[in-house]
């Protein structure tokens, strides 16, 4: 199929882009990657009435160091944060898990933002966002706003932006020093949807006892869960294979809610979690130590 009409636009600044969003509101959608806009649209799932193509304007595409935080621009191509050295050295749970994401020809157009944005249950960015406490900059014609990336994911395919604010930056806290990570993923072949995969951190005191966990789960609900009663029982622990089993059993069994679907029934989606949060945990305590 073909889309229905729309009209196009190509601004090359920011401004521009926000006096085109005032004026057509939520009848408007951002044109950025398009890996998940153009097929909506082709099979008109989506109809907007205007298309904004954010392609043009370069000011929303960087990676830069800020002090303890790393600043990415909402059109920075997911490939950008594949290979740059700062995601590597100060969010490597994010280094690890961008490979994750579809193909790499998909990661060659896909953009940070338009992933978050779409706000995919099954999507990796959402859940590493939430995983990683960043903070998400909204803007519109008259003021921006900061929204922590816990109060910004609102359902499926659902974000706190108004409709007439876009993203335009990522603001990603540096990793705490003593501080595990892991991410893994069950998908039906590479590259495609996952059935289930848990994002996991783990920071040590200097006793070895967890002081902060976390654990955020994708495809386990209507967009990114975050474990927090599991993450919780391990603070002030010191960390051993039983507490493992607890904490991947709570999580599994009362945290996360799967939908199910042709390639995993329920229950195994709820097996693949409590298996992937005992491996994730247990390589994220195996790296603080490194």
């Amino acid at each position: 199929m073909k889309p229905a009409s729309f009209d196009y636009y190509a601004p090359n600044t920011i401004e521009e882009v926000l006096d085109l969003k005032h004026q057509h509101g939520d009848d408007a959608k951002f044109l950025a990657g398009g890996q998940s806009l153009v097929p909506a649209m082709n099979f008109r799932i989506v109809q907007p009435s205007a298309l904004i193509d954010l392609n043009r304007v370069n000011e929303l595409s960087f990676i830069k160091e800020d002090k303890n935080v790393i600043r990415v621009g909402a059109m920075a191509r997911e490939r950008h944060l594949e290979f740059d050295s700062s995601i590597k050295k100060y969010t490597p749970l994010l280094h690890e898990a961008v490979p994750f994401i579809a193909h790499p020809q998909i990661r060659n157009r896909g953009t940070i933002g338009g992933s978050i944005v779409n706000a995919d249950p099954a999507a990796e960015l959402p859940v590493l966002m939430i995983a990683l406490n960043a903070r998400l900059k909204a803007k519109n014609k008259n003021a921006e706003r900061w929204i922590d990336a816990k109060d910004f994911f609102a359902g499926m395919f659902t974000t706190a932006l108004k409709p007439d604010e876009v993203l335009v930056e990522i603001e990603l806290p540096f990793a705490e020093k003593n501080t595990g990570w892991s991410f893994m993923e069950v998908a039906p072949r590479s590259g495609d949807y996952a059935m289930m995969g848990v994002a996991t951190l783990v920071t040590l005191d200097k006793n070895k006892k967890c002081k902060f966990a976390k654990l955020v789960y994708l495809n386990a609900g209507d967009g990114p869960v975050d474990a927090i009663e599991a993450s919780q029982s391990l603070i002030g622990e010191t960390i051993n294979d039983k507490l493992i089993e607890s904490v991947a059993s709570h999580a599994s069994e009362k945290e996360i809610n799967p939908f199910g679907n042709i390639h995993a029934s329920i229950d195994f989606q709820r097996h693949l979690a409590k298996v992937l949060t005992q491996k994730t945990l247990k390589q994220a305590l195996e790296r603080v130590s490194k």
